[in-house]
C-alpha cells in the first residue's frame, strides 16, 4: 500500500487518501461486522458500499442503485434493494470515523499539511454545541437513544426516538473534529468535558450560555485549555452586577469559588477550589448587553473590544447544524437500524468535511475575482455539495489520476457563486409549529 501522508495539495491528498483507504484490505477488515464479510467478489464490494453511503440520496433506494451502477459502468446490471440492505449490514460506521481522522484531520492539521488553516491570533476557534436529532420511529432506536414525548393541547399524543449530536467544530474552517452521538437526555456539559480531550492547548473553545458552570470552567483551567463562554443572568453574583451596571466594554478579573452545595463534588473531582476568570461585557447590535467569561486574562493580547467579534464566530456551529439537517437532510435516514443511523450520521459528517477541503482552491479563485465587488462572493454550498455527490464515483472509484479528476469538480464549484453579506441582519421571528412543518415539508431544499 502507498504512503498515506499528504504529499500533494490538500484537495488531492484528501481524495487520494480516501481512495487508498477504501481499497485497502486491512481497512476493510478493521471495519466489517464479521470476519466472513467482504471475502468474495460481489456487485457490492466494500468500497462500493462506502461510496453509496457517502452519496446518500433522497430518492428511492432502487433508483439510487440504478444510477450508481450506470455511472460505475454503463449498461452494467444493477442490484436489488434487498441486496443493498444486506450489504450495508456488513459495514461498521467506524469506517467513516477513521476516514475522517486520516483523510480529513491529518490532511488539514498534519505537520506536513499545506492546507491554509484560518486562525484568530494564532488560535483555532472551536465551537462546542449539541443538537437534537429525530430518528425513525423504531423500537430499537428508542431503546438505544431514548424516547421523546409528543404533546398537543389535549396532552400526550405519542412518542418518538431522539438522539443528541454534540460536535467539536473548527468554525473558521468548517471542519468537525469530533462528534458524539448519544442518548438525547445526556447533558451537554458532560459531553463538553469529553470533547476537551480532543482540544489542543492553543485552541479557544467557544461556548453558549448553557455551558456556564464553575465545574466546566474549572475543568478547562485544570487541563490548561482556553474558553470563552456566554453567561446567563443569575449564575454568579459578579455577572448580576455587570448586567445591572449595563455598561459595555468592561473587563474584570475575578477569583471564583464553587457554591457550598458543589464544593464537595469539586473536591472529589480533584478540581481547583479557586479559579481566576475574566468577565467581559459587549453590546450587541440589538442594544442587548452580553457578559462573556474567559480564561484569556491578558488584556494586552486579547483586548476587550475584540471579544464581540470573537464570540460571534460561534454562530458557525449553528449554521453547520442547519447545513447538515437541511441541505444534507441528515434526519432522512436511509435505514431503520441503530447501525444504519450511525452510518448515515458519520457519512454525513465526512462528506461535509470533505467538501470543506475540496472547495478551498475554488473559494480562493472566487474571492480573488470578486475583490472589486461591493459584496465579496463565495462558493455556493448547495452547488458544491451536489457537484461533489454527483462526481464522487469518479473521484473515489475510477482509475483516473486524481489531478485529472479534480479540475472539472473545481470548475463546478466556481460556477454560480453567491454574495457574502456578513453585516446583513435578518429579524429572528419565532415560528409556529405549523410554519416549521410547512418549511420542512414544502420549502426546504436538499442537494441530491
Amino acid at each position: 500500500m502507498q504512503d498515506l501522508h499528504p504529499v500533494h495539495p490538500p484537495s488531492e491528498s484528501a481524495v487520494q487518501t480516501t481512495r487508498e483507504l477504501i481499497h485497502d484490505q486491512s481497512f476493510c477488515h478493521r471495519h466489517r461486522t464479521s470476519q466472513k464479510h467482504f471475502t468474495r467478489r460481489r456487485k457490492l464490494p466494500f468500497m462500493n458500499v462506502v461510496v453509496l453511503l457517502l452519496q446518500k440520496s433522497v430518492r428511492s433506494i432502487q433508483l439510487h442503485l440504478h444510477d450508481f451502477f450506470e455511472a460505475l459502468s454503463p449498461n452494467s446490471p444493477t442490484v436489488k434493494t434487498a441486496s443493498w440492505c444486506e450489504a450495508r449490514l456488513k459495514l461498521s460506521h467506524t469506517a467513516f470515523i477513521e476516514l475522517n481522522e486520516r483523510a480529513i484531520l491529518d490532511v488539514v492539521y498534519g505537520q506536513d499539511s499545506d492546507f491554509e488553516v484560518r486562525r484568530w491570533k494564532g488560535h483555532r476557534l472551536i465551537a462546542i454545541d449539541s443538537s437534537l436529532v429525530r430518528l425513525p420511529n423504531e423500537e430499537a432506536l428508542g431503546n438505544e437513544f431514548g424516547w421523546a414525548e409528543s404533546n398537543n393541547q389535549a396532552g400526550g399524543c405519542g412518542r418518538y426516538p431522539q438522539a443528541r449530536l454534540s460536535a467539536l467544530t473548527d468554525v473558521l474552517n468548517r471542519i468537525v473534529l469530533q462528534t458524539l452521538f448519544v442518548p438525547w437526555e445526556q447533558g451537554e456539559r458532560d459531553l463538553a468535558l469529553q470533547h476537551t480531550k480532543a482540544l489542543e492547548p492553543a485552541d479557544i473553545a467557544i461556548l453558549d450560555r448553557g455551558y456556564a458552570s464553575y465545574e466546566l470552567w474549572a475543568q478547562f483551567i485544570d487541563q490548561d485549555r482556553k474558553f470563552v463562554c456566554r453567561c446567563p443572568a443569575s449564575s454568579f453574583s459578579i455577572i448580576d452586577e455587570l448586567f445591572k451596571a449595563n455598561q459595555s466594554g468592561r473587563s474584570v478579573v475575578v477569583t471564583l469559588e464553587p457554591s457550598k452545595k458543589k464544593r464537595a463534588k469539586i473536591r472529589r473531582a480533584g478540581l481547583p477550589e479557586e479559579i481566576q476568570v475574566r468577565f467581559v461585557t459587549v453590546r450587541l447590535s440589538t442594544g442587548e448587553l452580553e457578559v462573556l467569561a474567559t480564561n484569556l486574562l491578558d488584556e494586552q493580547r486579547y483586548p476587550t473590544q475584540e471579544f464581540e467579534e470573537l464570540y460571534n464566530r460561534r454562530w458557525g456551529i449553528e449554521t453547520y447544524y442547519g447545513l447538515i439537517k437541511s441541505r444534507l437532510d441528515l434526519e432522512n435516514f436511509t435505514g431503520l437500524s441503530v447501525e444504519a443511523v450511525r452510518q448515515d450520521l458519520h457519512a454525513t459528517i465526512f462528506v461535509s468535511n470533505f467538501e470543506s477541503i475540496l472547495i478551498q482552491p475554488a473559494q480562493e479563485q472566487v474571492r480573488q475575482k470578486s475583490k472589486s465587488l461591493k459584496n465579496p462572493q463565495q462558493v455556493n454550498h448547495a452547488v458544491s455539495f451536489h457537484a461533489l455527490k454527483s462526481q464522487i464515483i469518479r473521484l473515489l472509484l475510477s482509475s483516473e489520476p486524481v489531478p485529472q479528476v479534480l479540475p472539472k469538480l473545481q470548475q463546478l464549484f466556481q460556477d454560480n457563486p453567491v454574495s457574502n453579506r456578513p453585516r446583513r441582519k435578518a429579524p429572528r421571528k419565532k415560528k409556529s409549529a405549523w410554519r416549521s412543518y410547512h418549511f420542512q415539508r414544502n420549502i426546504r431544499k436538499v442537494v441530491f
